[in-house]
């Protein structure tokens, strides 16, 4: 689920089950496109692990200062309490109903967020949804999340996933953005689109998070 390595690195053996590199299948993966600029405050929630510098999340978030990190107390070992704890905490110190941007194990944390919030949220791009509740595709570590709540959200959603990739089959990320009540959208053979898949700006993220946002 990580794009790059961290001080935080877990073992060589757990790292292998969440990162797989490979080639992009599509020469615009790493094509820088225009700036992401939006006046709409926008929470960037990197999975388990953190994103790390060459994520695209990163990237966003180095490009737009109404990009602000949801940075959790324990990447390695999360805790659905204590990351919900701190979405909520961030979202009330917006100036403004934000935008989610969640990738991969924040995805569960955003359909359980909207079973125990009033709102608050002006939409969420959700990006490679891991499969929390299958031990086949994602290790114990994240199982603190599972079931994966099939609620219908209050809020316009967007479900980006891939064909390959190796933490959630397709037809699992079809159904949370069925349940959810999200756009779907399908890449092929893109990973779990991130760094180790060849995604670096992803300026097909940014048209996404614009309409989200409605940025012009």
């Amino acid at each position: 689920m990580k794009g790059a390595a961290s001080a935080d690195a877990p073992s060589v053996r757990t790292r292998a089950r969440w990162s797989k590199p490979r080639s992009p299948s599509f020469a615009a993966v790493a094509e820088r496109g225009p700036r992401l600029v939006t006046t709409t405050p926008v929470l960037v929630l990197p999975g388990y692990g953190d994103s790390g510098p060459e994520h695209w999340q990163s990237l966003w978030q180095a490009e737009d200062p109404a990009c602000r990190r949801v940075i959790q107390r324990d990447w390695m070992l999360p805790r659905l309490e204590d990351w919900l704890d701190t979405l909520a905490r961030h979202v009330a110190e917006c100036e403004g109903p934000p935008v989610l941007v969640a990738h991969s194990l924040a995805c569960s944390l955003v359909a359980h967020w909207v079973t125990r919030s009033e709102g608050g949220v002006k939409g969420a791009l959700l990006v490679a949804p891991a499969d929390v509740d299958s031990p086949a595709h994602t290790p114990d570590e994240v199982r603190d999340f599972s079931p994966v709540p099939l609620v219908r959200f209050p809020f316009p959603s967007i479900v980006v996933a891939s064909s390959d990739d190796p933490f959630s089959p397709l037809a699992r990320a079809a159904l949370f953005a069925r349940s959810w009540g999200s756009r779907f959208v399908v890449l092929e053979r893109a990973g779990h689109i991130n760094a180790d898949a060849g995604f670096g700006e992803w300026s097909h993220g940014k048209m996404l998070l614009r309409e989200l946002t409605g940025a012009s």
